[in-house]
């Protein structure tokens, strides 16, 4: 008997490379201001404070490929692109040295946020979600498997239209990946299927319709997709 009163929606899932298996996407943790160029370009200081977090729903993580589609309610869509971190197990109040046991790949991602909509909210000070929890806001390479390919610490970087935007170093994280994964277990217990998104480098500027968008992660992987009209 089917226990459900509509039915249920597929689960979240992203892709496995090089595999038909998809990995199960269970939440979306999110890290602001994790690089200290980035810090300044958004007026604060880039001293080693306590992390911060938001979240991105689960369904919000497409394929970086092909058509990725210009949000509603926005007309200043900003990419931030971002090294994403798979969690394949179990994690309460872990410690930094044994964070990357939770580790089960990573992937290179885009953090899309409607930068107009953050900034009104910053100026009212309400809860600035709306503004990087939307359909479509975490494009996301196929994860690759940390057995595979180990952690990952070279290159980060974006282009648009073949011109530079952002480019940065895994190294210059202010919190490292062993750091973010054991801060948020402090909070909630970290579970199979999580992703962590670890924030972004400096450069980040407005994405237009139509715009041809590359980007990737050293060791990680890269992606390609094009910036969809604005909605009618």
């Amino acid at each position: 008997m089917n226990p459900f009163v509509i039915p249920p929606p597929e689960p979240p899932s992203a892709a496995v490379a090089g595999t038909e298996l998809r990995f199960p996407i269970r939440r979306v943790f999110c890290v602001g201001r994790n690089y200290a160029a980035h810090a300044r370009e958004m007026g604060k200081d880039p001293t080693r404070e306590p992390p911060f977090f938001f979240m991105k729903a689960a369904d919000m993580v497409v394929p970086a490929a092909g058509v990725v589609p210009y949000p509603m309610l926005t007309r200043n869509l900003h990419h931030e692109v971002e090294l994403v971190v798979a969690i394949g197990g179990h994690g309460v109040r872990v410690r930094p040295e044994e964070a990357l046991e939770l580790v089960w790949g990573y992937g290179a991602g885009v953090d899309l946020t409607r930068r107009d909509l953050q900034d009104e909210a910053k100026a009212l000070s309400r809860p600035w979600e709306w503004s990087k929890s939307f359909d479509a806001s975490a494009p996301c390479s196929p994860l690759r498997p940390a057995s595979e390919i180990g952690h990952p610490s070279g290159a980060i970087w974006l282009e648009v239209n073949g011109q530079s935007r952002q480019r940065g170093q895994l190294q210059d994280l202010i919190w490292p990946v062993p750091d973010v994964i054991s801060y948020i277990s402090q909070s909630v217990a970290l579970q199979p299927g999580d992703l962590i998104f670890t924030g972004t480098p400096a450069g980040v500027g407005a994405l237009q319709p139509g715009d041809e968008v590359r980007g990737g992660v050293d060791g990680v992987g890269e992606f390609a997709f094009r910036v969809g009209p604005v909605p009618a």
